[in-house]
């Protein structure tokens, strides 16, 4: 199973910023360790055309060339840096090339639809068509949705749904306001009511959770959650958004989840791909852990169960 990284091009943050840089690096270094299986790929660069899929030339130009405002940046959460413009391109880069290698479509770096593939980072739901928030600059997930399906329909004449199952503890705001009113994508957001945004986008269905939600009471919302998109839509394309930050340890989330809570969350997903034989894009999205090899621990669980489940899709 192939995992995307980008974690070489590393953002200069100030002292004292919140946001955890470091955890891709030690998320790729431990999957190298405890997972040996995988295969482990540098990401592409997105282009400035795919990246216009989503987002507007003026934004994607400004991003590029340094010229965002003092207020933009802020919004961000990052300064500007050739090293931010890099990374935010191979994050995107990332999530294409996994949703391609999930589908077989050409270009992947096999030659049959793998089922599973991931991205050691993505997920960065905040940013919408003309702007970035939230530490997200371009959003990955509907920059990958929207070229899938135009490779799709030019390969096979004929339309792609897709299905974005965020499972991050913030509400997707970013991947919601993009697909609004879009009937070939059903975005899905299950998230903390209280916690950023607090101006959320209405998805096709969102879940408030309450402050403090433990694991059961997560649990039986998901499983309600993934049978009413079972019955509304019929993807042919699945990306899951698993955030690390709905567990108890995260500084952001405020939500009570444990590691086993997690673990079946990320099956009950997979199961769910996977009974519908429905190729799967997955990333990382958000963790905030007060310490950094907690969330390491969340995401290395979650590549150890999709690894369960690609195992299955390589036997039929």
């Amino acid at each position: 199973m192939y995992a995307f990284y980008a974690d070489q091009y590393v953002l200069p943050l100030p002292n004292g910023h919140r946001f955890p840089m470091g955890k891709y690096a030690r998320l790729r270094q431990a999957l190298a360790e405890q997972l040996p299986q995988l295969r482990l790929a540098s990401a592409q660069a997105a282009t400035d055309g795919e990246l216009a899929l989503v987002h507007a030339p003026a934004y994607v130009q400004a991003v590029q060339t340094g010229s965002l405002s003092a207020a933009a940046q802020r919004e961000i959460g990052f300064p500007w840096s050739p090293q931010m413009v890099e990374r935010s391109r191979r994050s995107t880069g990332a999530t294409i090339a996994a949703a391609r290698l999930a589908l077989g479509l050409p270009g992947s770096r096999e030659l049959r639809a793998q089922g599973l593939a991931g991205n050691l980072a993505g997920g960065t739901h905040h940013a919408s068509r003309d702007k970035g928030a939230g530490f997200c600059v371009f959003n990955d997930v509907a920059v990958a949705a929207r070229l899938m399906q135009a490779e799709w329909s030019r390969l096979h004449q004929r339309p792609l749904q897709v299905a974005v199952i965020d499972l991050d503890v913030h509400q997707g705001n970013g991947t919601a306001s993009i697909f609004a009113g879009d009937e070939s994508v059903f975005t899905l957001s299950l998230h903390g009511e209280k916690n950023f945004p607090f101006r959320k986008e209405p998805s096709d269905l969102d879940v408030d959770l309450p402050d403090g939600c433990g694991d059961v009471a997560y649990l039986e919302a998901l499983e309600q959650a993934l049978a009413e998109l079972g019955q509304r839509f019929e993807p042919g394309l699945v990306f899951y958004l698993a955030g690390a930050d709905p567990h108890e340890g995260d500084r952001l989330g405020r939500l009570k989840l444990s590691h086993d809570g997690l673990l079946a969350r990320d099956r009950r997903v997979f199961d769910w791909g996977w009974q519908r034989r429905i190729p799967l894009a997955f990333v990382m999205a958000g963790g905030y852990g007060h310490d950094i090899e907690t969330t390491v621990q969340v995401q290395l669980n979650t590549w150890q169960v999709a690894y369960e489940y690609w195992q299955r899709w390589q036997r039929g």
